[in-house]
């Protein structure tokens, strides 16, 4: 790009449309391509080991097939299959039986007696904490290898039609709560008047409609998408109701929630606020709704920061919050960059000051996404290996780089700055200019007939129309900043996707953890985890049963607290409610209140649970198994 030399090039009235096409063939190329050499998602979590071991041979049938992961994940039905030479189950069928302890989270299932020899296929698929789905396939075989009839799955979970449509979804996103919260913050922050522009409304609403749109999509798409892999699942209502009991489901529901109280506020903005002549009023309202806004535009970013990377792995109470500021400052710095591009080219009352206005706030977003991306890369890459030896590091470094360029072009965008004319002299400048015939029509029209007059207010339209153009191309250092933010613009583009990416991407830090065989620690701190196993019985019918409880590491600061329920024949049993405390009595610290999320089938946890200091805890679990059959248990343990 030339910053010397004015613009010369189609007429004003086919610049914005050729705009508008580059913008969308260039969103289409990135994301297509984007789409079609990503593949499916990869996840958090990975697999770490099995029992037996992948390629093994074993001299007599095992009774039981196991696997371990590095993170929580959660399974259902034919989560993991065992088929036989010939393609036939050689395990019971039965739901996977949660066999974590220790911080190992470990999952199993029974094999038939009297196994024939030859090589078994061990077909796996889970979903991850962090949303996404993981599977996988490996063999075994029992005397000896054979010849086998099954095909190992070469489609991972997530892919397929339905991946490809919910990968989509996610883009646009991620996407329209950039331009919704961008635009929304541009009109408030940097250009008020911008409120009653309907180029302005447009784009704001269309990131609102965007965003509901994508949301409502992931929701009924989430079962087929981490399951069936069918579009035809995605209205089975047992499948939805599944979805609802998970983090992703919670998050996306509070996200239509959220939206709800986001068209109140753009119907304010540009309704009420649009219209408010009076200065004092004016700054009060404005007030008021950057407030509110903040609320709503900090709660749909929690959305993906309690569902996604940021709510597992080491130090989850520090990497969400962080996470949230991450969301609102691209949204603010490439959704006002969006709403420049569309005041430039569609409205001719933008001047200097918004332009600079917005310059401050593209400033203080580059210093936040500067600090929160440092912590960020720390903690989902951990080291130079991974960051360069892995695809989520790669895709970070790729990040970095478009975020050079696109502070280079800022660079070029803020000379142009400096030499806008604002458009208030423009306009008197192009009134001055105007033929004296123009505004005879105008005159002459009041002792006309109806007709006559409505033909004359066309007339007036399209004067008008055109003496706005002539205005908005009066500046010549107009069209050179128009350049300069289009350019902009087109690396913002790119530059989101790669963040979208980023989101469904197996962080370094725990691919190089999978690949050695490790599991992830959840934070360094003194002690060992902590084990224990407690009986209940609430007095109802199917009230009895064990709770388990784990924490990792069992020292002081941030643990993760994982509990199972077991019922009276061993199997997972799932309650309406289970609630944990925490009490330290020798300092009178307590009861720490502890709600888990549910992940499956009588499986729950909660990760970020502080315990203050070392001591003897008195851990306190209660559960309830009906509407009136409640009981509380409790039991000391050593933590720290």
């Amino acid at each position: 790009m030339s910053a010397t030399a004015p613009y010369a090039g189609p007429s004003p009235i086919r610049r914005p449309v050729a705009a508008a096409a580059l913008l969308a063939a260039l969103i289409s190329l990135v994301f297509g391509l984007l789409l079609a050499g990503a593949g499916p998602a990869s996840a958090h979590a990975a697999l770490t080991g099995s029992d037996p071991q992948d390629g093994a041979v074993v001299d007599t049938a095992p009774k039981e097939v196991t696997l371990s992961f590095s993170e929580a994940i959660a399974v259902g039905d034919d989560s993991i299959r065992v088929l036989d030479p010939s393609g036939k189950r050689a395990d019971t069928e039965a739901e996977p039986k949660d066999l974590s302890e220790g911080g190992i989270v470990r999952y199993g299932v029974a094999l038939h007696s009297g196994l024939p020899d030859g090589t078994y296929t061990v077909a796996w698929q889970a979903v991850s904490a962090d949303s996404h789905p993981i599977s996988g396939a490996f063999t075994f075989s029992i005397g000896a290898p054979s010849e086998t009839t099954v095909a190992v799955p070469t489609q991972e979970a997530g892919g397929g039609p339905v991946g490809v449509v919910y990968d989509i979804a996610r883009y646009a996103g991620y996407a329209g709560f950039v331009l919704l919260v961008g635009g929304s913050a541009f009109v408030l922050i940097c250009w008020q008047r911008g409120a009653a522009a309907l180029p302005m409304q447009r784009l704001v609403v269309r990131g609102w409609l965007t965003l509901t749109a994508a949301t409502l999509a992931m929701l009924l798409l989430r079962h087929p998408y981490t399951s069936s892999g069918k579009f035809a699942d995605a209205f089975d209502l047992a499948g939805l109701q599944s979805v609802l009991d998970t983090k992703p489901g919670a998050a996306l529901v509070s996200r239509l929630l959220l939206l709800g109280a986001a068209a109140l506020f753009i119907a304010v903005l540009f309704g009420t606020y649009a219209r408010r002549e009076d200065e004092r009023e004016k700054k009060d309202l404005t007030f008021g709704l950057a407030v509110g806004g903040g609320v709503v535009a900090a709660g749909i970013a929690a959305t993906w920061a309690m569902s996604e990377h940021a709510s597992t792995g080491i130090q989850t109470s520090i990497a969400m919050p962080v996470d949230v500021a991450h969301l609102l400052a691209v949204a603010a710095w490439l959704g006002g960059l969006a709403s420049l591009l569309v005041a430039l080219y569609r409205t001719p009352d933008i001047g200097s000051a918004a332009v600079r206005r917005f310059s401050a706030v593209a400033f203080t977003s580059v210093v936040v996404l500067a600090a929160t991306g440092i912590y960020q890369s720390w903690r989902q890459v951990g080291s130079w290996s991974a960051l360069t030896g892995t695809r989520y590091g790669q895709l970070l470094i790729l990040k970095v780089a478009l975020i050079g360029v696109l502070l280079a072009v800022a660079w070029f965008s803020r000379r142009w700055t400096g030499r806008l004319t604002d458009p208030a002299a423009a306009s008197e400048e192009a009134s001055e200019e105007e033929p004296a015939s123009e505004s005879e029509p105008e005159d002459a029209s009041a002792d006309l007939d109806p007709e006559r007059a409505a033909q004359l207010a066309r007339q007036r339209a399209v004067v008008t129309a055109t003496k706005k153009k002539r205005i908005r191309d009066a500046d010549p250092e107009r069209s050179g900043l128009r350049r300069s933010v289009l350019a902009e613009a087109a690396v913002a583009v790119v530059l989101l996707a790669v963040t979208t990416m980023l989101t469904s991407t197996e962080p370094g830090r725990t691919e190089e953890e999978a690949a050695a065989g490790t599991p992830s620690a959840s934070a360094p701190a003194a002690g060992g985890p902590v084990n224990l196993s407690m009986p209940f019985d609430t007095g109802g019918r199917n009230g009895k049963g064990t709770v388990r409880i784990d924490i990792e590491p069992g020292g002081t600061g941030s643990n993760d607290l994982h509990v199972w329920i077991d019922g009276s024949d061993g199997k997972p049993m799932d309650v309406p409610e289970l609630k944990l405390a925490l009490t330290l009595e020798s300092k009178d610290i307590g009861p720490l209140p502890v709600v888990p999320d549910r992940l499956a089938e009588g499986h729950w946890s909660a990760s970020g649970v502080q315990i203050p200091m070392a001591g003897d805890w008195k851990i306190d679990v209660t559960v309830r198994t009906s509407d009136i059959d409640q009981v509380t248990i409790d039991k000391n343990a050593k933590i720290g």
